[in-house]
């Protein structure tokens, strides 16, 4: 049987030899990595943080603005697109795809994390220190991160489904480059989403390994070492690869919806376990605190005190939410085709973020009230050892030894269902935007997924930092396109709300007055030089 390939030779060429490089010089330069990541945390870090702090408070600014505006009732597709999936599929795969390993790593060792260590001027321990604690944790995880992921999204789904450019971050640039995408230019930006995702997933893998190495170890079936890391790696790789091989809808929305039903059962279970009363009163109170505070927060950029803090959480964070802005923008493009822009923006933004609280909320809580009760104890667990804090709290509850296991199996399948979408993307991305390029080609991304994770793990002494730096710096030059992304939608808005009315909207061609909503991606009806900015 003959390979079949689909690839733009230029993107999937210096993808893969780029990342190749970085693989071979992880295994043979181990040091010399370690200290490379070191100096590039500690320089942008340091000299760029009020930069990340700005743009990304920005995002949120114009992802929000957008859909309020005249323009939400654009439908992404023809007039007569309507959503594939129904609402509860819809936000099941936008919740796995976003957060995923992340929530179920850090849901108890950030807030535990906060409050022995508080952000601004509360004393460690203290009810004012949990007060920080959450308000943190939900800005990190709440609506900032799914408006980076909205504009992604957003503006892919837009020129793929109204304009039939290709579903590709080049596309995204028309009303700017002209035909110009689908040269050098285009092939550099749709190259630099293709180190983003990469790199942002394979953060997040890093974490999910980490994660159930921890839990194997908590139930004494394993010890974590490195050689037990790189064996799951090897393991669950091999899972998310033959769940690719499956498809969309079979492999990827199955995992979604079985992820789903996995992450509710234990966040039940914890709620119903531990102080409930308690965990949702502060969960209403914490949530009206964060949304008080949250301009205030936004802007914060620790100029007075300079603790070091924000580096490392804050920036961290907005970093490794820009390098997965690709794998996450691509993914729920994917997904959301016939939805209005309004329906879009807001689904994406307010449901994801109102579940993430939740989560967060349930977790932390209880972590808090554990920590009472045991004297520090799980804070000090917590400190030592970040991928313990869950194990550790779901030592202290009944059922301990079943509730491992089911959450050793969650991040197990939120692994492989990152692996996939990511797979998809990445595959999305260097075919040329093809809309179903062969399962072979996302089999070799999946793999490859898995050995930059490896490497990033085993890169010196400390894996952890390496994941969060890998995020830090990849996000740098997509935050730049990102910042370009956003200027050529509004100038395609306006100049689409010019061509034609927006209760009537059609798909034009060269030509033609109207042309039915085939789906296929192909060329825009914008010309090069479109005006129409505001």
């Amino acid at each position: 049987m003959r390979l079949r390939l689909e690839t733009n030779p230029v993107v999937f060429g210096v993808s893969v030899v780029v990342i190749l490089v970085f693989l071979l010089a992880g295994v043979t330069a181990t040091a010399a990595v370690e200290r490379f990541f070191e100096a590039v945390q500690r320089g942008i870090a340091v000299g760029l943080g009020w930069y990340y702090v700005l743009v990304v408070g920005g995002f949120l600014v114009f992802v929000i603005w957008l859909g309020a505006s005249r323009f939400g009732r654009i439908r992404l597709g023809g007039p007569d697109s309507r959503p594939e999936y129904r609402y509860l599929t819809w936000f099941a795969m936008l919740f796995t795809a976003g957060m995923g390993i992340g929530l179920v790593f850090w849901a108890v060792a950030e807030p535990l994390s906060h409050l022995v260590n508080p952000p601004l001027t509360a004393e460690a321990g203290t009810p004012e220190a949990r007060t920080e604690a959450m308000r943190f944790t939900f800005f990190h995880w709440g609506l900032h991160a799914w408006g980076i992921y909205a504009v992604v999204g957003l503006s892919l789904a837009y020129f793929a489904y109204r304009h039939r450019l290709p579903l590709s971050f080049r596309s995204v640039l028309y009303p700017i480059l002209g035909e110009r995408i689908h040269g050098r230019w285009g092939d550099a930006v749709d190259t630099f989403a293709v180190f983003g995702t990469m790199f942002g997933v394979a953060t997040s893998l890093g974490f999910g390994i980490l994660q159930v190495n921890a839990g194997l170890a908590s139930l004494e079936l394993l010890p974590e070492t490195t050689g037990v890391q790189l064996a799951l790696i090897a393991g669950i790789t091999a899972a998310a690869i033959a769940s690719l091989m499956a498809g969309l809808d079979k492999g990827i929305l199955r995992l979604s919806v079985a992820n789903l039903c996995l992450a509710v059962a234990l966040l039940t279970f914890v709620l119903a376990a531990g102080p409930t009363t308690e965990v949702l009163g502060a969960f209403v109170q914490q949530v009206g605190h964060y949304v008080q505070t949250l301009p205030e927060t936004t802007l914060w950029t620790d100029a007075e005190r300079q603790t070091g803090w924000q580096a490392s959480w804050t920036i961290f964070y907005w970093g490794w939410w820009i390098s997965w802005s690709p794998f996450v923008g691509m993914f729920i493009a994917r997904v959301s085709k016939g939805r209005t822009l309004r329906e879009f923006v807001f689904g994406v933004l307010l449901v994801p973020a109102a579940l993430t609280f939740l989560w967060m909320a349930v977790f932390g809580n209880t972590a808090f009230a554990v920590d009472a009760a045991t004297g520090g104890e799980l804070s000090a667990a917590v400190s030592e050892d970040p991928a313990m804090g869950l194990f550790g709290l779901l030592t202290e509850l009944p059922l301990a030894p079943v509730m491992t296991v089911l959450a050793i199996l969650l991040v197990a399948v939120y692994f492989v269902t990152s692996s996939d979408s990511a797979s998809l993307v990445i595959d999305l991305l260097t075919s040329g935007g093809s809309i179903d390029p062969p399962r072979t080609q996302r089999a070799f991304w999946a793999a490859l997924e898995g050995g930059v994770a490896a490497v990033l793990l085993t890169a010196g002494s400390d894996g952890l930092g390496a994941l969060q730096t890998a995020a830090i710096t990849t996000a740098l030059p997509l935050s730049v396109v990102m910042l370009v992304l956003c200027y050529g939608l509004v100038r395609a808005l306006y100049a689409d709300s010019r061509l034609r009315s927006l209760d009537d909207v059609c798909l034009l061609k060269p030509g033609h007055d109207r042309v039915p909503d085939s789906g296929e991606p192909g060329r825009s009806p914008f010309k090069d030089g479109v005006q129409g900015s505001p």
